[in-house]
């Protein structure tokens, strides 16, 4: 907390900003954990990935009983998991109710992701994205899609058929663009057929820390390699600055795209704008301060989904300012650098979107697995 005894947390909506929470489970439904986060951190919305409800699932007895009535159905074990995630996604869109109803549709959502194995399929991921907003069936869910080639072609599609969507897995600024296109084609298409455009949602997840993470790692690996000075401290200073440049750079581009007539035709209908949405916000060095990837990242038109660590320190101690818009151009030239220095940007992002689609395939399997083990403990053969 700050000296006057204020939760500085609370202060960041007044710069346009909203704050969801990277977290779900049913402990946090469950024990009210979650109502009161809306009230106490003045949390928007949520976030969930497969990565997320392995925790979540793995090791938890809370599931126990409906994995045991799932498996005397015999219900096949993705049966099974997505009888748990719905509901946890449907309870979490009930709590969530009044935040979206007062915000008129801005916030208040819960992000559930398709099948992370499906990232490269077009039709599988449009299939799925429109049987999962059927079957949970609630006004605030969002469907996470994953920001690839084939991912964006069926957001258009998802948009084009009143889903909302959240964009997941972002980290170059092209593809961000080709994200915002992709939503206002869908739009478009909406539009096209005389159907409503004023009550779709969608936000574009582009991340944040683990580019730092990566892109520190080449630094070091080419500050290893040089015995130039002046190299060497080229590099030392690009580190932990990168992934706020990049981010500061896309919001640019948003500014850019809402200004074109395409956007101005749709938004005279009652659009709402892909709101940029900061990701993967956790400070992963300790050298960095905790709360940096919300700090430097504060600005009107945004949201930063935080996981509750992170919460947690900035409610303790954050320092509030818009600054999405300060040292825009030294963002743009830190970029432009890194070629000098020996450093593809286009093949990092390339790298960090194939390692962050296999981040979620992972624990998905493992999840998958592990409620098999569930279902031959509970209800033996």
């Amino acid at each position: 907390m700050t000296a006057s005894g204020t939760n500085p947390i609370l202060a960041i909506r007044n710069y346009g900003q909203s704050i969801w929470i990277d977290n779900l489970s049913r402990d946090a439904i469950v024990s009210g954990e979650l109502k009161e986060l809306i009230s106490s951190r003045d949390v928007r919305g949520i976030t969930s990935n497969p990565a997320i409800f392995e925790k979540a699932i793995a090791g938890n007895k809370i599931y126990d009983a409906d994995i045991a009535a799932g498996a005397r159905e015999s219900k096949s074990v993705l049966e099974i998991y997505e009888s748990l995630v719905f509901e946890d996604i449907r309870n979490a869109c009930d709590i969530f109710k009044s935040v979206y109803e007062e915000s008129g549709g801005l916030d208040g959502y819960v992000s559930i992701e398709v099948p992370p194995n499906l990232a490269r399929d077009t039709a599988g991921t449009i299939a799925e994205a429109q049987r999962y907003y059927q079957e949970i069936d609630r006004p605030n869910v969002m469907i996470k899609i994953p920001g690839t080639p084939e991912g964006l072609l069926a957001v258009e599609k998802v948009i084009a058929a009143g889903i909302n969507v959240n964009v997941t897995l972002l980290f170059s600024v092209a593809s961000y663009v080709e994200t915002f296109w992709a939503y206002i084609r869908g739009l478009e298409a909406r539009m096209a057929k005389g159907e409503d455009v004023s009550q779709i949602a969608s936000v574009a997840s582009f991340f944040i820390s683990r580019i730092d993470s990566n892109i520190d790692a080449l630094a070091d690996k080419l500050i290893a390699k040089t015995n130039d000075p002046d190299r060497k401290a080229s590099l030392d200073l690009i580190k932990g600055q990168v992934a706020i440049a990049n981010a500061k750079i896309a919001y640019q581009e948003y500014k850019q795209i809402l200004q074109s007539d395409r956007w101005q035709a749709l938004a005279a209908k009652g659009a709402r704008p892909q709101r940029l949405l900061w990701a993967s916000t956790s400070t992963k060095n300790p050298l960095y301060k905790d709360t940096i990837y919300i700090e430097e990242l504060i600005g009107p038109d945004t949201v930063n989904t935080v996981p509750p660590s992170t919460i947690e320190a900035c409610a303790d101690h954050c320092d509030i300012q818009s600054r999405i818009e300060t040292n825009v151009e030294a963002a743009y030239q830190l970029i432009a650098s890194l070629k000098e220095l020996g450093i593809d940007i286009d093949e990092v992002m390339a790298e960090l979107l194939e390692d962050g689609i296999d981040k979620f395939i992972k624990p998905f399997d493992s999840l998958i697995a592990s409620l098999q083990e569930k279902v031959n403990q509970l209800v033996p053969a």
